[in-house]
């Protein structure tokens, strides 16, 4: 039985850059799959949290052909608002949460077009998103880097999983505090495709709790690898 080789990160092996080429190779290319109204993308956003992309894209599309626009939303009922996106799950919170978000943003900007945050530095980007209720580093960062195409991270529990196997962040780092960690690794110009290459080698190989290392394709440097690197 092979020996379990010592935790070092992979960057030791692969700079950001080689892990995005790597894993290119199997999942690329990492170009944009979806650039909407980022008043938009944030409602897509409330509405994708503990849900599948299938449900969040239905009750997405449902809420748009009840209400028209997002003005609309915002000044209709919690109880029609929560009927139009009940096929995405949990629609009894998400529906007053859509509604109180659209409504502030009205109040302090007079209409809802946020395309003014691709102006601002993006630490201001986002402490402005992250002061709207049920915003945290994730949404702000898909919000970001989605529609607006700024360097923001975004780490969801798929990121967050590899990223510690990898050992790019610690063991005890929580997925809160691994979006600013994760940031600075990477070019600017590769943060999309870095969350990209991590979410999706998540999904497919990189499997909870079952990863798939003999298929895996950074295996060789992966600290956390069920591989033997030495034989008795």
């Amino acid at each position: 039985m092979g020996k379990r080789r010592p935790r070092k990160s992979i960057l030791k092996h692969l700079s950001a850059q080689g892990i995005i080429d790597r894993l290119g190779g199997d999942y690329g290319p990492f170009e944009h799959a979806r650039q909407i109204d980022p008043a938009e993308e944030l409602v897509f956003t409330i509405l994708s949290q503990h849900t599948s992309d299938i449900n969040s894209g239905r009750a997405f599309r449902q809420l748009i052909e009840e209400f028209g626009t997002l003005e609309a939303v915002a000044a209709g009922s919690i109880e029609r608002i929560s009927k139009a996106i009940s096929s995405g799950g949990l629609a009894r919170i998400k529906a007053p949460r859509i509604k109180t978000i659209l409504n502030i943003i009205l109040e302090k900007r007079g209409n809802l077009d946020l395309n003014f945050l691709a102006e601002m530095p993006l630490a201001d980007a986002k402490a402005w998103l992250r002061e709207l209720p049920g915003i945290g580093p994730k949404s702000a960062g898909v919000i970001l880097c989605f529609s607006l195409g700024m360097p923001a991270m975004a780490v969801d529990t798929h990121v967050h999983r590899v990223a510690i196997r990898l050992g790019l962040i610690g063991p005890k780092v929580g997925a809160d505090a691994a979006h600013d960690l994760l940031e600075v690794m990477v070019e600017p110009d590769q943060v999309y495709a870095f969350h990209t290459a991590l979410i999706t080698h998540g999904r497919r190989t990189c499997k909870a709790p079952r990863p798939r290392c003999d298929e895996c394709v950074l295996a060789f440097g992966c600290p956390s690898s069920q591989l033997p690197t030495v034989a008795n």
